[in-house]
């Protein structure tokens, strides 16, 4: 009688909140800037999306919930009936494949520029430009200067991320998840780099935390805390986003993590170098939801650390970038230990299949 063989518990089904998972495998929200020149999501979107359909769970790439909070031009939106229209199509495809899909949902904040977000201005939490240049139709531009959000209009920002979360479900979305990290708006203001207001929104590590979870609750109420997930990248120090302080960098997150734990929410995602310190760790305790870990840019999440990091409890599900845009059936590779494509850097950001769609899947005879 041969011996069984459990299968890793990277490749079981799971439990994910209230989503029932085929595997612990996520796909990371990956920027491919394909969508309409208005945000429409198009036939080759949905086409790139339903490849993955294999993976646990599918987070889309960032998503803005109006115009003013575009960061790229042909990103796709989430604020008219033709968005939802366009993503109903994707998510109907991916569901009747057998995957499950949240939306990741973006305010760019000051990374963007009058020519994208259609308001003349871009807004932020403090008059602090990014200290990276902005794309636009005639090439990188300096970022400018962006407005600072007073208090009567730090409501309507919100409304806009609540809208944005019901618009998203209507397009049969089994989520979704409030953009907080990689330096756009919410991440401005858990930033000192980037927050250096004076009142209830700013200062303290309490205070910059404040919009993060007012957003995060108003969306929780909207659609459901089991519906409702979050992205943070803490330390991440990424587009002007500097938390160098680690003592502050726990103070604010923990501070974070307190005011949303009774949520209960679906997930969390945490981007940070080391998934089993005491800031990630830290954090996990104190939300009391499910935690996705991705291991950031300089530690890409390899089939051995995507192991580990389940086997040793140190979270819940893994999100993969690079390597789940250059293999649609990255679960099945890495249980099989197949060979791997390699992501085309090249390809990323240009528009069109090539590197999009027509990464090969395994075959077999």
């Amino acid at each position: 009688m041969s011996e069984h063989k459990s299968v890793p518990a990277l490749f079981a089904p799971a439990q994910l909140g209230e989503l029932e998972l085929s595997n612990r495998l996520v796909m990371a929200p990956l920027t491919r800037i394909r969508a309409e020149t208005d945000g429409t999501p198009n036939e080759l979107m949905k086409e790139y999306y339903a490849q993955r359909a294999s993976f646990g769970l599918i987070i889309t790439e960032g998503t803005w919930p109006i115009q003013e909070g575009r960061t790229w031009d042909t990103q796709p939106g989430i604020a008219t009936q033709q968005h939802i229209d366009g993503w109903r199509e994707i998510t109907d495809e991916v569901h009747a494949r057998g995957g499950k899909m949240v939306m990741q949902i973006m305010h760019g904040g000051r990374i963007s520029h009058p020519e994208l977000s259609g308001t003349g201005r871009i807004v932020a939490p403090s008059a602090i430009p990014s200290p990276n240049p902005i794309r636009i139709s005639t090439g990188k531009v300096n970022a400018p200067v962006p407005h600072v959000l007073t208090q009567e209009e730090i409501p309507e920002i919100i409304e806009q991320f609540v809208t944005a979360a019901r618009n998203a479900m209507a397009a049969g979305m089994d989520g979704v998840q409030v953009h907080g990290a990689n330096g756009y708006l919410i991440h401005e203001f858990l930033a000192p780099s980037a927050n250096t207001r004076t009142d209830s929104y700013g200062g303290s590590p309490e205070n910059r935390a404040r919009f993060a979870i007012e957003v995060i609750t108003a969306v929780a109420e909207a659609i459901g805390a089991d519906k409702t997930g979050v992205r943070f990248s803490p330390e991440h120090n990424i587009q002007g986003a500097v938390e160098s302080d680690h003592e502050d960098a726990l103070a604010t997150y923990f501070a974070l993590a307190e005011g949303i734990s009774g949520l209960k929410l679906g997930h969390v995602e945490i981007v940070h170098h080391e998934p089993d310190g005491d800031l990630v760790q830290g954090m996990r305790k104190l939300i009391d939801a499910p935690v996705i870990l991705n291991t950031g840019f300089t530690r890409f999440s390899n089939r051995e650390v995507a192991l580990g990091l389940i086997e040793n409890s140190v979270a819940d599900a893994v999100s993969v970038g690079r390597l789940a845009l250059a293999n649609p059936d990255l679960a099945q590779r890495w249980q099989e230990q197949a060979p791997l494509n390699e992501p085309n850097p090249e390809t990323f950001y240009v528009g069109g299949a090539k590197g999009y769609t027509d990464y090969p899947v395994l075959q077999y005879s």
